[in-house]
């Protein structure tokens, strides 16, 4: 692991998301494509950082991010077309990461007390989506709803089997910050949730991608 490589490059994250909620309060819409696309080219150059490249189970979450950094860019576009291209993006980002939490091993026993509020909270976003969801969103949004919930519960249950809890707080802060991107796209709430939802969102996925390290035994083992 490259630890200055690293803090740099969770630093320069950080900078370019705050930069990027300035730019789209202010409706600078080229200068928020240009701050987007450097905040998400961070949390990548932070996985390459510690290692994610050089084993199974990290090279599948930076899949993941790299699926996660196309959604970012088709959601830079405020049509539904765009909306629903960013939408498949994450889906698969998500399925990247089941796969990701799968390969590396999951304790079925945290899986299963993780999936009891989760699912519960689920339950009410899916009520609180319903009413304002058009024939051609329903089915995506669904299906994107349940993948999330699947790949959270999935974060618990690698947690379980020894993955570093920063999965979990990546999976976790992943999920809170789609309430984010539902509330503005599809609910149309009048309150700017971009406050909150980005920065949430670019912590889930240095977390992911932090925690995308190689293992310290696995680098003993391949020094011995």
């Amino acid at each position: 692991m490259n630890r200055p490589a690293s803090i740099l490059f969770v630093v320069l994250t950080a900078l370019a998301c705050i930069a990027l909620v300035y730019f789209l309060r202010m409706g600078w819409l080229q200068a928020a494509a240009a701050a987007k696309f450097l905040a998400s080219s961070g949390f990548l150059a932070t996985a390459v950082s510690v290692g994610a490249l050089r084993h199974g189970f990290g090279r599948i979450i930076f899949a993941g991010l790299l699926l996660s950094m196309s959604g970012d860019m088709f959601l830079i576009g405020q049509t539904q077309r765009h909306f629903l291209f960013g939408l498949a993006s994450f889906l698969l980002a998500h399925v990247a990461y089941i796969t990701a939490f799968y390969v590396h091993g999951i304790r079925a026993k945290w899986a299963a007390v993780a999936a009891v509020p989760i699912l519960f909270v689920t339950y009410f976003v899916m009520l609180w989506l319903e009413p304002h969801l058009s024939d051609e969103l329903t089915m995506p949004v669904h299906a994107y709803i349940g993948v999330i919930c699947i790949m959270t519960v999935m974060a618990f249950g690698a947690r379980g089997a020894g993955a570093s809890s920063l999965v979990v707080a990546g999976a976790v802060l992943f999920f809170a910050s789609d309430l984010s991107v539902a509330a503005q796209r599809i609910a149309l709430v009048d309150f700017p949730t971009i406050i909150w939802g980005l920065p949430l969102y670019y912590a889930g996925q240095l977390c992911l991608a932090l925690g995308a390290a190689r293992p310290d035994s696995e680098l003993q083992e391949s020094r011995t």
